[in-house]
């Protein structure tokens, strides 16, 4: 898949240092710029595929700079500009060692969680006697740690966080808050495409002004959950599952490939034909969550275009 974006190697003026994400490349430069560069890498079970997925970091990107101009009212953010599909500049900040992971619903590591017997999860008790996709009487949070490349993910109560230091309490109160806004502006929004916001994950960092900004993602299928609206209560009285918009559906044909990032395990092969598919299936959540066509970029030569835009912007 040369059409592709795997890694980067750039030299930016006034650079200062590079991160290699999961996903993304973050390069710092001077003037407290930060630079994120969305790649077409898939991580799923907090592996990195190894192939890339043709399209998905500009529609990674895309996505969530349409969601933070669509919420820049409510919590304020990073970005400063995208001056290219796969690119997004924004002010340098110090990110929280949390991760704010919202639920609406019972679904995917809740509802595994659920199933193996457990009625709390981060510190929050889950009622008694609900069915997998069930809407939870009012949304949750259930933090996790961030983990560093190639680790998962940690859950985390509310009360280990302030115990350990993580975040301060006045931090933490501000970050459940912006938390609860952001999701029910996004579940409005998921409501006028038609669909359902599930739950979501959001990271924010401090500027240094010490002002709290929502950072990296936001509402994109990498770091979110969608049902379609139609049908939703039909299926949970049938107990068929959701029809779903996220990457749930890669998770899924990698358990059934006898994959779940445990030890000793291997990814499976990924053909071409199934790449296409799981493209396919991007760009359909695009269309969905943005109610826009999706417009591919030039991608004979991303590498180029990409530093082409920037140094553009940069001048």
């Amino acid at each position: 898949m040369s059409n592709t974006i795997i890694s980067t190697d750039f030299n930016f003026p006034g650079q200062k240092s590079v991160y290699h994400g999961k996903v993304r490349e973050v390069y710092t430069l001077e003037n407290n710029i930060l630079l994120m560069i969305a790649t077409d890498r898939l991580s799923a079970f907090d592996v990195v595929m190894p192939k890339g997925i043709p399209y998905k970091g500009q529609i990674l990107n895309q996505i969530a700079t349409k969601m933070m101009r669509d919420t820049q009212d409510l919590v304020p953010n990073w970005l400063i500009a995208t001056p290219d599909p796969n690119v997004a500049i924004g002010e340098a900040c110090e990110p929280f060692k949390v991760e704010m992971v919202i639920r609406g619903y019972m679904s995917g590591h809740a509802a595994r969680e659920y199933k193996a017997g457990k009625r709390i999860l981060c510190g929050v008790t889950m009622p008694d006697e609900m069915k997998e996709n069930d809407k939870f009487p009012q949304p949750i949070i259930t933090p996790a740690t961030k983990a560093e490349m190639g680790d998962h993910d940690e859950d985390i109560s509310r009360e280990d966080i302030l115990k350990r230091g993580i975040v301060s309490e006045a931090d933490y109160l501000q970050l459940e808050d912006y938390t609860r806004k952001l999701f029910q502006r996004g579940s409005e929004i998921a409501a006028k495409r038609g669909l359902i916001l599930v739950d979501t994950k959001y990271e924010f960092g401090k500027t240094k002004d010490g002002k709290i900004v929502l950072i990296d993602e936001i509402h994109t299928p990498d770091s979110s959950r969608y049902f379609y609206a139609e049908g939703y209560e039909e299926r949970q009285k049938n107990n068929e599952p959701q029809k779903q918009l996220s990457k749930e559906f890669v998770r899924q044909w990698l358990i059934q490939n006898g994959f779940q990032g445990l030890e000793g395990q291997k990814v499976p092969f990924m053909s071409d034909e199934y790449i296409e598919t799981v493209s396919e299936r991007y760009i359909e959540l695009y269309e969905n969550i943005t109610g826009e066509k999706f417009i591919k970029a030039d991608v004979s030569n991303i590498h180029e275009r990409i530093e082409k835009n920037v140094l553009e912007y940069l001048k």
